[in-house]
């Protein structure tokens, strides 16, 4: 599809030709044709509107010029394998081979709380070239590639700000690397999800939260709070002895609704699904059905969402020497389609509890802020918005099965 209608005047028949074929591509492709993204210089495509308020804002404004692959618009990106060759993937200096990262901003603009011209920012970072007249390489594809490095590695923070600092020197003067790696964790870290990071006892006695969120030991075991001095009983006052990393449910549930796609897939058990009396999918079994009998206001809403919760021990490390053991909870969620629901993309790490040893019993201390976020969404609710209908409702979710080996099932018996 011919972009050169982009860069011309406003005035001209081109670019008026140009507009309509936009418009008539997005009528046809968008999601949903009667609130379509405005990609005028001043929206950005952070604004839906109606197809006639986009047409005047494109007279108006004009169009982003940088906007080359329309996929807020339908246009499929290119994966590898697929399309042109290598030769040909070049569009503004920058190859579809990264096409694939603004697919993922695109995504993140679902399900993320950061302000919109953060998005415009990774966005101009997805396509900008690491150097001028770079045909390859990215910012945002240039640090993804290192960060993965760093992590696949073990680099140290350290490590890679020099590494930065010496790419910055070796390559050609106005390129786009940043000075500290520092300064490439906020390009990388603006589109991350909401969490908490809440300290907890040694000893797996308590949260510092609610009532014990002031306090610098343990009341149970009278443990300190922060961590100690090597080879010494003095503490590093403001450095906790352990963490638990929680990632709220909540935030992310509501965000899966503002894409019209998610909304639309996560009603697939209640509009889409083959009802013949087998069991293709969790909604067809009796247990579903008993909830469904038992609580019908729950179950007349379509939307209210059915969570599996796995748990168990891993050794990060990959070792079998180690001892090491963390938990990562991770929240299933059962009403998408069977080919989506085991998706990493619809898989949501809600806790992630340090080691080093085996958490045994008191893993319900540290399921404690889940619990209270999971109880919210079956009594109360929360208020969330439906792109796909275009409709505000109270969203509920209820914890349907937990996915765990025996042992871990002996600990969670009590708690969940």
């Amino acid at each position: 599809m011919d972009r050169d209608w982009m860069s011309a005047n406003r005035l001209t028949v081109k670019y008026r030709e140009g507009v309509d074929f936009f418009l008539e591509f997005s009528a046809k492709n968008a999601d949903n044709p009667d609130l379509v993204h405005c990609p005028c210089l001043k929206c950005g495509n952070m604004e839906r509107m109606k197809i006639a308020q986009i047409r005047e804002h494109l007279f108006k404004n004009g169009i982003d010029r940088s906007y080359k692959v329309w996929y807020h618009h339908g246009e499929k990106i290119r994966r590898s394998g697929e399309g042109p060759s290598r030769k040909d993937k070049i569009v503004n200096n920058v190859e579809y081979e990264d096409d694939h990262i603004a697919e993922m901003i695109n995504e993140a603009e679902f399900e993320s709380q950061v302000r919109p011209e953060t998005f415009q920012t990774m966005l101009e970072d997805a396509e900008k070239p690491i150097y001028p007249n770079c045909t390859r390489f990215t910012k945002l594809s240039t640090l993804i590639r290192l960060y993965n490095l760093k992590a696949k590695h073990g680099w140290s923070d350290k490590s890679l700000t020099e590494l930065l600092a010496f790419l910055g020197e070796l390559l050609p003067e106005g390129n786009e690397v940043p000075l500290s790696f520092y300064e490439a964790k906020k390009t990388l870290c603006s589109l991350g999800l909401q969490y908490e990071k809440i300290h907890a006892c040694p000893n797996d006695c308590i949260l510092y939260r609610k009532r014990f969120v002031d306090e610098v030991s343990c009341p149970t075991c009278g443990e300190s709070r922060w961590q100690k001095k090597k080879n010494s009983n003095e503490v590093k006052k403001g450095v906790p002895a352990k963490v638990l990393w929680y990632l709220p449910p909540i935030p992310r549930l509501v965000r899966f609704f503002r894409n019209a796609d998610h909304a639309k897939n996560l009603t697939w058990h209640a509009s889409d699904r083959v009802k013949d009396g087998m069991m293709r999918h969790p909604a067809d079994s009796p247990a579903w059905k008993t909830i469904d009998a038992r609580w019908p206001d729950f179950a007349n809403e379509p939307r209210n969402i059915r969570l599996g919760l796995s748990a168990d021990g891993i050794n990060p490390h990959t070792s079998l020497s180690s001892k090491y053991s963390c938990w990562p909870i991770l929240l299933v969620i059962y009403n998408l389609p069977p080919w989506l629901v085991m998706k990493r993309k619809f898989t949501m790490l809600t806790l992630m509890i340090s080691g080093p040893s085996q958490l045994g019993n008191d893993i319900d201390v540290y399921l404690a802020p889940l619990i209270d976020d999971l109880s919210k969404l079956w009594y109360d609710g929360v208020n969330a918005y439906d792109a796909y209908r275009n409709e505000a409702f109270n969203l509920r979710a209820m914890l349907l099965w937990t996915i765990n080996d025996f042992p871990a099932f002996g600990n969670l018996s009590a708690t969940v």
